[in-house]
């Protein structure tokens, strides 16, 4: 989400929907992996929210990243939201409650992935030591009440705050309080992004299980696993899920088109300010009938916007996204990429991946989606616990990668990243459960050495 879209050419036909999603059709020799990843900051002095402004807040900490990046300023109004890489593409942007987020520039390897992933947080530290800002590695805020946190001046959150509560229990806490990491991966054809999106929407819920991270809320185990993900289940269900209808024949770019217009949009931008549509469809708009916007044609622009407000596990836009996963440290981050590419960029290693998931039925694949927030590794489908079905996909991934070979400056492939995973699959425990057990052990029931041992 890191800028609204600019291309302001008036929309014609369905046509033009279905041929924007299709220009992300590149041959498998221009793949490319982006990583996407958030992280709450808190004051050093008192693990407290961290507020937007003044001289130790969230905006001297970007203006702080400008000086030291040289990267162009994303401006709303007065405020600095976000910063832009013209040359690399990478970007660095704010959620509603101040979690930064950086969207990694398209890299050809998980090596590129973890280097400048390494070399962002150099940059933040440098940046946020001597204001007295950390940072969280965590899928949730541990300690927090929502009304602690504040609000980041971005006109489409606070269309968004007014409109979630209307539609599900947890939208207020997705947007305020949870943090993920997301691998972002292209397909060659439209055959191509089909089987990537089922197998990555069929299977999420194993990263949702080796990713789990977010166990506490407000300084308390909430008898979850992944919290993160069981708040999805509930933000706003036109949004979000598992999308059934993608297993069924005839899915592809059409298809898609097909639900994200009946999907209610939240704003329209015009200039500099943001118009309240909430509730209202892309369809409504497009058939002129949106009451906000009387004869006016959407744009491109605002298709591509409304594209990145739709939240399934998976999502399409030019290329998928996977968004089952907890934000964890950074130790972990570009595992999360090595596991998905070593599934769906080798085609043997997609072949496998399918096997395990072609015979699952959408109610399965739902319950299964359903259990996962609570029950991790132990959650079941037909006959087998998830955590079997993650050791072999983790193999799965250790074969794609090792036939991709692509080597770093030590002659070393791809492999080594799934490292984090493999420990994780050896110990049998989700880092969700490696953390309740330091929280009724070592910690004594407190969540405060989290904001010392979840740092980044």
């Amino acid at each position: 989400m890191a800028r609204d879209q600019l291309d302001m050419t008036p929309l014609q036909s369905r046509d033009e929907l279905v041929a924007w999603l299709e220009a992300g059709v590149k041959p498998a020799s221009e793949f490319r992996i982006g990583t996407e990843h958030e992280k709450t900051p808190f004051t050093l002095d008192g693990h407290a929210p961290v507020p937007y402004d003044g001289a130790r807040g969230i905006e001297a900490l970007l203006v702080g990243m400008k000086h030291l990046l040289g990267w162009e300023p994303i401006m709303e109004g007065r405020n600095i939201i976000g910063l832009y890489d013209v040359t690399g593409g990478g970007a660095i942007s704010l959620e509603p409650g101040g979690q930064f987020e950086l969207s990694g520039a398209p890299v050809e390897t998980v090596h590129q992935t973890q280097a400048e992933l390494m070399a962002h947080l150099a940059q933040v530290r440098e940046v946020a030591t001597p204001l007295g800002i950390g940072f969280l590695g965590l899928g949730l805020t541990p300690s927090w009440s929502r009304a602690q946190i504040p609000v980041m001046p971005k006109g489409r959150y606070k269309i968004m705050t007014n409109y979630m509560p209307k539609v599900g229990t947890y939208g207020l806490d997705m947007m305020y309080r949870t943090c993920t990491v997301q691998t972002n991966l292209d397909f060659s054809s439209e055959a191509d992004m089909v089987k990537k999106l089922r197998v990555s929407l069929a299977l999420q819920p194993v990263a949702t299980a080796l990713f789990a991270n977010s166990p506490f809320t407000e300084g308390k185990p909430n008898g979850f696993l992944s919290f993160r993900s069981e708040i999805w289940r509930d933000t706003d269900n036109n949004r979000s899920g598992m999308l059934p209808w993608a297993f069924e024949s005839g899915m592809g770019f059409e298809r898609w088109v097909d639900y994200a217009l009946d999907v209610p949009m939240y704003f329209v931008k015009r200039g500099d300010s943001y118009i309240d549509v909430s509730g209202s469809s892309f369809r409504a708009f497009f058939e002129g009938k949106n009451d906000k916007m009387s004869g006016k044609k959407p744009t491109l622009s605002d298709w591509a916007n409304h594209l990145s407000t739709i939240f399934p596990e998976v999502r399409l836009k030019r290329y998928l996204e996977m968004r089952g996963a907890d934000g964890v440290t950074s130790d972990r981050l570009p595992a999360l990429s090595a596991f998905w590419v070593g599934l769906l960029y080798d085609d043997a290693a997609l072949d496998a991946a399918w096997d395990i998931a072609k015979h699952w039925t959408a109610p399965e694949r739902q319950a299964l989606r359903d259990d996962v927030p609570r029950f991790g590794f132990k959650a079941r489908i037909k006959d087998r616990y998830l955590f079997e079905i993650a050791k072999e996909c983790l193999a799965i991934a250790h074969d794609g990668l090792r036939r991709r070979a692509r080597l770093d400056a030590d002659g070393l492939d791809e492999t080594r990243h799934l490292t984090p995973l493999d420990r994780i699959i050896e110990s049998g425990k989700t880092p969700a459960e490696e953390m309740l057990a330091k929280f009724n052990g070592a910690w004594g029931g407190s969540v405060t050495p989290a904001y010392k041992e979840y740092c980044f």
